[in-house]
């Protein structure tokens, strides 16, 4: 660890953390091309991001098979878009935080009849508290980026078959919380004091140095992998914190925040878009092309966390 913080210090640059800055003031790219008839998978589409993205790929045309929670909603949802928009909403209900959700989802989406155009890993979490899932990781970890990373790897054989597809993992720049780096012999906060930033930041770090690894499994497919940053908006993530939290959050937080219409836009353009056709393994902020924190571009702890991951999911590595 020290060795690497070292190797982080020196890899650190004034000028990625200005540009950070600069870019968190650009408006999305807008992409004018309709997705008529494609498929488009969102998880966690019934709030939030999620929600508005999911309105709006349908509003170009695009079907939706979302990945939620809460069954009454999705239902809400389903009749919503289909009536308003004239396009199908099918849904799975499935909780992002539990292993078993996680493999029977991907094995529903595997034997999924159509073709899956594009992936949009939108589910997440933000505690103040430490949580451990019912399997005995913690929930943050798991949410963003175990079930990314289990649906994903699951899913690299058909996504491949297909010659074209594009995933997009809804990251954030909080992955610059994890200053230095992943604790890889303590991914559960079982060895340091908790805390949310770091926890969050840890996750979104792990789901980047994920990309690393699977850009190479995806290599000369067709199927392409990004990031993206989706702006300073606000939604409902922390609402399982407690009313301090909650009440700081709605006063004060939240007025700052944009409408989550930015994010929306800027996951339409780089999940439609021509310009970017081919473009892999990019951390975008919004619609902007950004260097992540040198721990999120460490190739060798990234292939460490890939040996790892597999054995805390039970996943069999092959020549995929």
């Amino acid at each position: 660890m020290r060795r690497k913080t070292r190797q982080y210090i020196r890899e650190y640059k004034w000028s990625n953390i200005f540009a950070m800055i600069r870019n968190s003031r650009k408006d999305p790219v807008i992409c004018t091309d309709d997705f008529k008839g494609k498929l488009v998978v969102i998880t966690g589409a019934t709030s939030g991001i999620g929600y508005i993205t999911a309105r709006k790929f349908a509003s170009e045309g695009a079907n939706l098979l979302c990945i939620n929670r809460n069954e009454e909603k999705s239902e809400k949802l389903r009749r919503e878009i289909e009536s308003e928009f004239g396009v199908k909403c099918d849904y799975r209900i499935a909780d992002l935080s539990r292993m078993a959700d996680i493999f029977r989802v991907s094995d529903e989406l595997l034997a999924f009849g159509s073709p899956i155009d594009l992936i949009i890993h939108n589910a997440g979490v933000y505690l103040t508290k430490r949580e451990l899932t019912p399997d005995g990781f913690d929930k943050v970890f798991v949410v963003h980026y175990l079930s990314s990373f289990i649906m994903n790897y699951q899913l690299l054989d058909k996504l491949k078959a297909q010659e074209k597809a594009r995933i997009i993992m809804v990251g954030s720049e909080g992955h610059r919380f994890a200053a230095w780096g992943l604790r890889l012999d303590d991914l559960n906060w079982e060895k340091r004091r908790y805390s949310g930033l770091k926890s969050y930041g840890s996750a979104k770090t792990a789901q980047l140095l994920s990309m690393i690894v699977f850009v190479d499994k995806l290599k000369g497919s067709g199927v392409t992998i990004n990031t993206m940053h989706p702006g300073a908006v606000k939604t409902e993530t922390g609402q399982e914190n407690g009313p301090l939290y909650r009440w700081f959050k709605r006063n004060l937080f939240d007025k700052t925040l944009k409408s989550a219409e930015i994010s929306a836009e800027a996951l339409y353009y780089l999940g439609v878009s021509k310009e970017i056709d081919g473009v892999t393994g990019k951390f975008f902020n919004l619609t902007t092309p950004e260097e992540p924190a040198p721990p999120a571009l460490d190739r060798e702890v990234a292939c460490e966390l890939w040996e790892k991951t597999l054995k805390m999911t039970g996943l069999k590595e092959d020549k995929r």
